[in-house]
């Protein structure tokens, strides 16, 4: 467990910004405190127990105190982190935020003015505002669970890396030692659908990815199993509630930063 970061005494809200360059990877840790996790350029994964949470440009992660995680920047992400005192912001469970305008800037004036002073009257305002913003903050479906049991587990993880796989269901799940009954019966009763729904969303979370590192739709559909982009396109739009162009547009200008600094803090 990692305490470098975590607000002193008389500290209400502490903070971090950090470079990774692509690829980077921030073995599982945790911290005594609530993170709120952003990043205003790159796409994070972050993984916790058996939850995968893909976190794109205009969205953060919570990450309540003594949760383990893990972090893996498939591209260049500048991130920025706030460490809560516990019990600052309630009833917020483990999950992945939009960050509207007005959150984003509390964000970055927070990273600016390093700590918080739960002394000083301005900084208590200023916080105040900033964790009924937390608070407040949608929900986004970009987290993806995983099984338990270990065999469905490591046909699940082997999906993630490779989501267009044409392989039938049945070779693939003797690859891994169980029969496709087996498999959806896993799968129904651990995350309640069956392998083939939540590979489609395993491929829509893909593809936010690659669309982040300037892939083409053309291309992005085809690199996650789709054979007609219409219908990937279609896919997308009923899972974010937006065309992958109209999803582009909203975040490219936070696509694309060039990071320099290669020695990683445990965020």
């Amino acid at each position: 467990m990692r305490h470098g970061y975590e607000p002193a005494s008389g500290v209400s809200i502490s903070s971090l910004a950090y470079e990774y360059p692509a690829a980077w990877q921030i073995p599982e840790h945790a911290h005594r405190s609530d993170q709120l996790i952003f990043a205003t350029s790159g796409i994070m994964e972050v993984t916790v127990a058996q939850t995968h949470l893909l976190v794109p440009p205009s969205f953060a992660v919570w990450v309540p105190e003594n949760t383990r995680h893990s972090i893996r920047m498939p591209c260049a992400v500048s991130m920025r982190t706030l460490y809560f005192r516990p019990a600052l912001v309630r009833e917020r469970t483990c999950s992945v935020l939009h960050v509207t305008p007005l959150l984003r800037e509390l964000i970055l004036e927070a990273i600016r003015m390093v700590h918080l002073s739960a002394r000083n009257r301005v900084h208590v305002a200023f916080r105040d505002v900033l964790v009924s913003q937390v608070m407040n903050a949608a929900l986004t479906p970009t987290s993806l669970h995983l099984p338990s049991d270990s065999r469905a587990r490591r046909l699940a993880e082997a999906t993630l890396r490779d989501p267009k796989s044409s392989l039938k269901l049945q070779a693939l799940c003797g690859d891994f030692g169980m029969s496709v009954r087996t498999l959806q019966r896993i799968f129904q009763r651990e995350l309640g659908v069956d392998y083939d729904s939540w590979r489609r969303q395993v491929r829509l979370l893909k593809s936010l990815e690659l669309l982040t590192t300037g892939t083409t739709i053309q291309a992005t559909s085809v690199a996650v199993g789709y054979r007609q982009a219409s219908t990937f396109i279609a896919a997308f739009s009923r899972q974010f509630g937006l065309t992958p162009r109209a999803w582009i547009a909203r975040h490219s200008s936070t696509f694309g930063k060039t990071n320099r600094n290669w020695e990683s803090p445990t965020t």
